[in-house]
């Protein structure tokens, strides 16, 4: 049977669709902690293929207009672009991979932070569910680094790209790694940007450090219950959809200091839940906007705040200096001046 190479497996995933195609070998993940490592799901791996498609710019037009939600979650986030438009070339990689005689695991990413305290079903291996730090497996694969709001940064295409793997017992030569500081320089418009102060600056100095053979990489260490706040729809600044449903509400997510865990818990059955069905709101819905994303967006996950700093603010100065791949005719992302809506909007004054 003819050797399989790294360059084989890469040439045939971009010729399936997949923009890029990185290797690493397992020893790169020598730190990782056990339920977050490749080997826990396959004992005898020699390789991870961590692979990425591009979201598209435009997919983010409507929201940064304050028009229109429904292309970010179904094209560049949960609806499409991480349920059929990477996973069905990931499959046929995968695939290749297999009719070599090498195992291929196609891995769809979860969150690590999420995992269940659940015991092992076997003594001498971990618990359910296993979840690798993608973004993590990505600078391993030499796909590219962490910029300082924790998001992954490629050299083509900045932050915008969506991240999946495949683990095989195959061992495939490894790409070189990318130097910690060549895509990110520290520019805080990530900060700036973001509406829930989720992201310390670096004056702050609180940040997060992982080692990889010689190379350090550091960013900041996320208030991750603010981002999800925002994300998800908890946040009134960047949603209208919760003024429209609850006028005067008022929530500074700025002042929050809650948990990841605690803040899906407030977002989800705040955007998803359903009520009585009544002339004043004959939807259902509790936030009727919200639930429309979600259900646009395949009935799995949504994105209402839209990365606004950690991704938006990222690529339109990463183009603006020249550091990514992939430029644009039109120029500059950020063409207006930036909406942001108040924590609280005054309930509207009705004539007598």
């Amino acid at each position: 049977m003819k050797q399989l190479t790294a360059e084989m497996v890469k040439d045939f995933g971009i010729g399936q669709g997949l923009d890029l195609v990185g290797v690493a070998n397992i020893e790169r993940f020598k730190d990782a902690p056990p339920r977050m490592h490749p080997a826990a799901i396959m004992p005898e791996a020699r390789s991870v293929i961590v692979v990425a498609r591009r979201i598209l710019r435009g997919s983010w037009r409507g929201i940064e207009e304050g028009t229109y939600w429904p292309s970010y979650t179904y094209f560049g986030y949960h609806g499409l672009l991480n349920t059929l438009f990477i996973p069905a070339p990931l499959y046929e990689t995968a695939c290749f991979i297999e009719d070599f005689g090498w195992e291929a695991v196609p891995y769809y990413p979860g969150v690590p932070e999420a995992q269940p305290p659940e015991k092992p079903l076997r003594p001498g291996v971990v618990g359910p569910d296993v979840h690798l730090a993608i973004r993590i497996a990505g600078v391993a694969a030499g796909l590219g680094e962490m910029g300082w709001s924790k998001v992954f940064l490629t050299e083509k295409f900045g932050p915008r790209v969506r991240l999946h793997a495949i683990i095989t017992d195959a061992e495939l030569k490894p790409d070189p790694l990318i130097e910690p500081g060549s895509i990110c320089d520290r520019c805080m418009l990530c900060v700036v940007g973001c509406p829930s102060d989720a992201i310390p600056n670096a004056k702050e100095n609180k940040t997060v450090a992982i080692r990889i053979e010689d190379k350090t990489y550091e960013w900041a260490d996320i208030r991750l219950g603010r981002c999800t706040l925002s994300y998800h729809g908890g946040d009134p600044t960047v949603s209208p959809f919760i003024h429209k449903t609850f006028p005067g509400y008022e929530f500074d997510v700025t002042k929050q200091d809650v948990t990841e865990d605690a803040a899906y818990k407030l977002c989800w059955p705040l955007s998803l839940g359903s009520w009585r069905r009544t002339d004043e709101d004959p939807s259902g819905w509790l936030i009727e906007g919200h639930a429309m994303v979600e259900r646009w967006g395949q009935d799995g996950s949504y994105g209402i705040g839209g990365s606004r700093g950690c991704m938006r603010s990222c690529f339109d100065h990463l183009e603006k200096r020249g550091k990514t791949e992939q430029t644009f005719q039109g120029g500059a992302f950020i063409k207006r001046p930036r909406w942001i809506l108040p924590s609280k909007v005054a309930p509207v004054e009705t004539k007598p």
